[in-house]
C-alpha cells in the first residue's frame, strides 16, 4: 500500500479546491485526483462568491486571476416580484472590504473551476486522472484503504477525500444513509448577453425578486459581459430521468411561475435563450463530525452538506472546506506522514458547526423568500425598515473562521 498517498474523488470545485489548498500547504505530498467525467469542466451557471469566499481564493494567490474573469457588484437589491417596489438593499463594492476584508464577487462557474484547475496544475505533483468512475471502496485492518473504480483499477491510500457531489458514492458507502430527497423546489437556470438588454437592466448588481411560492435572481458573470438568471419555483419532481441538470421550455418556466412578473423581470426572463431545469435535492443537516469524517475518509463540499440556494454558499462552503483542511495540514509542519484520521477529525471538529448554521440559514431563507400572506406582509415590513440590517450575514461573510 502507497503509506502516504491522499486521494481526491472528484474534480469539481471541492475536489480541485482540495487539491490546491493541501498540495500548498504540503508540496511534497502524494496526491491523486479521481474525476469521472472525460473531461474536466462545469456546467453554465453563476455562483456568488461572498468575501468569506474570496478570503479563500486570496490566501491561495488567486485573486488576480478571479478579478480578470469575476465581476464585482456593487449592491443587492430585493424586490417585490409583481409590483417591482424596493423592498431593501446592501451596498457591496467598497462597503464588502471595508467590513469584511475582501470584495463580493459573481462568476460563471467555469470560469472559477478553470481558475483552479489552473492553480493545480501550475503548483504540480498532482496526479490528475479522467475516467474513474468511483466502485468499492474498502477499509483495511490498521490504517489505510483501498478504493476500486468501475475500469478494475485499484487505489491504494492512507486517505480519501470525497468531493464527488450530491450523490457521493463514497458516502453511499461510507454513511449508508440513503439517496438525495427532492426538496419540492425547481430551479431554471439561463444566462444572457448583455448587450441584448436594455439599458436599464444592465445593472452592475444582484437583484432577488420575492414571489409566492417562488423567487428569481440575477447577475452579472464573466466581467461583467453576461448576466446570470436563476428562478427557483415550488412543484413536482419533473417527469423523466432523475438528475440535476435538463433542458427546460419557456412554456414550463411561465406555467410555474404563478404569478405575472414585473416588466423588469418579465423582459430579462424573456432575454434568455436556453433554460436548463434542475430539480433541487437535498440531505438532512449536519449534525455532528461524524456526518463529515470516519477513520481516513472525508466527505467535502456537497457530498457532505449540500447547501440548498437561498443564501449562495454552496460554493463558498466547498472552498472553506479546503482551506480549512489546508491549514491544518500547513500546521502540522513538515516531516513524518500526517495522522490522516486524527487529522480529518481536528477538521470535521472546526468545519461542522459552520456547515450545519449555513444549512439551517439557507433552508430558513428559502421560506421567507417565497412567503405569501401574512408571513410575507411581515417580511416586505421588516426589509423596508431596517434593509441592510437584515440582508447582510456578518456571521457568514467575516469568515471562514481562524484554524
Amino acid at each position: 500500500m502507497d503509506a502516504e498517498r491522499l486521494l481526491i474523488a472528484g474534480g469539481g470545485l471541492a475536489g480541485l479546491g482540495a487539491a490546491l489548498a493541501l498540495r500548498q500547504a504540503a508540496p511534497g505530498l502524494s496526491l491523486d485526483l479521481l474525476e469521472q467525467a472525460d473531461a474536466f469542466s462545469e456546467v453554465g451557471a453563476g455562483v456568488q462568491l461572498g468575501p468569506n469566499a474570496v478570503r479563500v481564493l486570496r490566501d491561495w494567490g488567486l485573486e488576480g486571476g478571479l478579478r480578470e474573469v469575476a465581476a464585482f457588484p456593487i449592491d443587492l437589491q430585493v424586490r417585490d416580484a409583481t409590483g417591482g417596489a424596493l423592498l431593501g438593499a446592501l451596498p457591496l463594492a467598497q462597503r464588502a472590504e471595508r467590513r469584511y476584508g475582501a470584495p463580493y464577487a459573481t462568476i460563471h462557474r467555469a470560469d472559477l473551476h478553470t481558475l483552479l484547475l489552473q492553480a493545480v496544475r501550475a503548483e504540480g505533483g498532482t496526479g490528475l486522472h479522467l475516467q474513474q468512475r468511483i466502485g468499492a471502496l474498502e477499509l483495511l485492518p490498521g490504517a489505510g484503504l483501498q478504493l476500486r473504480t468501475e475500469d478494475g483499477a485499484s487505489w491504494p491510500a492512507a486517505a480519501l477525500l470525497a468531493c464527488d457531489g450530491l450523490r457521493s458514492r463514497v458516502r453511499e458507502q461510507l454513511l449508508a444513509d440513503g439517496t438525495p430527497q427532492f426538496s419540492g423546489h425547481v430551479a431554471y437556470r439561463g444566462i444572457i448577453n448583455m448587450a441584448r438588454l436594455p439599458p436599464h437592466l444592465r445593472h452592475n448588481g444582484v437583484t432577488a425578486w420575492l414571489g409566492r411560492r417562488m423567487h428569481a435572481v440575477h447577475y452579472p458573470v464573466r466581467a461583467g459581459q453576461w448576466l446570470n438568471v436563476v428562478v427557483v419555483v415550488e412543484g413536482d419532481l419533473p417527469d423523466g430521468p432523475v438528475g440535476w441538470d435538463h433542458p427546460a421550455q419557456p412554456q414550463a418556466l411561465w406555467h410555474s411561475l404563478g404569478l405575472l412578473p414585473h416588466r423588469d423581470l418579465h423582459q430579462v426572463l424573456e432575454a434568455v435563450p436556453l433554460w436548463r431545469l434542475w430539480p433541487l435535492f437535498g440531505r438532512p443537516r449536519v449534525a455532528r463530525a461524524a456526518d463529515m469524517v470516519r477513520g481516513p475518509v472525508a466527505l467535502l463540499g456537497d457530498a457532505a452538506h449540500p447547501m440548498r440556494p437561498y443564501l449562495a454558499q454552496g460554493a463558498a462552503m466547498a472552498l472553506e472546506d479546503a482551506w480549512a483542511l489546508g491549514r491544518l495540514l500547513a500546521a502540522q509542519g513538515g516531516g513524518a506522514a500526517p495522522d490522516w484520521p486524527a487529522l480529518l477529525q481536528r477538521w470535521a471538529q472546526a468545519r461542522w458547526r459552520r456547515c450545519a448554521w449555513v444549512q439551517a440559514r439557507s433552508q430558513r431563507n428559502g421560506t421567507i423568500f417565497h412567503a405569501g400572506g401574512l408571513l410575507r406582509w411581515g417580511r416586505d415590513s421588516a426589509m423596508r425598515l431596517l434593509g441592510p440590517k437584515l440582508i447582510d450575514v456578518p456571521r457568514l461573510y467575516a469568515g471562514p473562521p481562524p484554524i
